[in-house]
């Protein structure tokens, strides 16, 4: 899994860090802000996950409802933090191509590992398997897992564990009735020039990593990352 080191992208999502860190400061819900900026609370929470840019009215209209200056919308703690705590209510769950995951951390403070709680549907559709730079380690927590590398087929059961190059084709596959919870770390080793689809033709289940500005949120789901 790769990551993305785009300024821009950076930029982006150090605002949406500041933006909720704003927010909760004050106690709002993403409710309360939409009714104070008379902006939908769709974009807000997409300004938030840095997956949207904002406009200058819409910067203009949030640093005056928090009664804060423009520059301070950019200056988040974040990045200096050395410990970043996730609580579990903060796990906010996206899908991409039949999967659905969370990110246990935050990519604008620390890069260099991406761990994951994923929730793999039996009825997931497709057969596609995937591979990018990087290596992969995957924990079974519940469920029945099947890990489909390289032409082989392994079957995981709970507190089973896996390890593997990711530039190997592979698709994590729910064995049996009920969903697979796993748990992903995830090690990047070069960066794509794409972020969606690099030069290499690097396929990915999931999206590589931006840095997260809502409790850990990553990309929503083009073509792309693990299993």
């Amino acid at each position: 899994m790769t990551i993305i080191r785009d300024p821009i992208q950076l930029q982006l999502a150090s605002f949406g860090t500041r933006l909720r860190e704003l927010r909760l400061s004050r106690g709002w819900t993403l409710d309360d802000l939409a009714e104070q900026s008379r902006l939908s609370k769709a974009f807000l929470s997409r300004l938030e996950s840095g997956d949207r840019q904002a406009s200058i009215a819409a910067v203009l209209t949030l640093a005056r409802v928090f009664d804060v200056s423009l520059a301070s919308l950019f200056e988040s703690k974040l990045a200096t933090e050395p410990c970043v705590i996730v609580r579990a209510a903060d796990h906010v769950p996206q899908t991409a191509n039949g999967l659905t995951y969370a990110s246990l951390s935050n990519a604008e403070r620390f890069l260099n590992l991406q761990p994951l709680r994923l929730t793999i549907s039996p009825k997931r559709e497709g057969t596609e398997h995937y591979k990018h730079d990087g290596e992969e380690w995957i924990y079974l927590l519940s469920g029945r897992l099947r890990l489909s590398l390289a032409g082989e087929t392994h079957d995981l059961e709970p507190g089973d564990a896996a390890h593997f190059d990711s530039r190997l084709p592979h698709r994590l596959i729910a064995r049996g009735p009920l969903d697979a919870e796993v748990l992903v770390v995830a090690t990047p080793t070069s960066q794509p020039e794409n972020p969606i689809r690099s030069s290499s033709r690097e396929y990915r289940a999931i999206p590589a990593m931006r840095p997260a500005g809502r409790r850990g949120a990553a990309l929503p789901p083009p073509e792309e990352s693990l299993s």
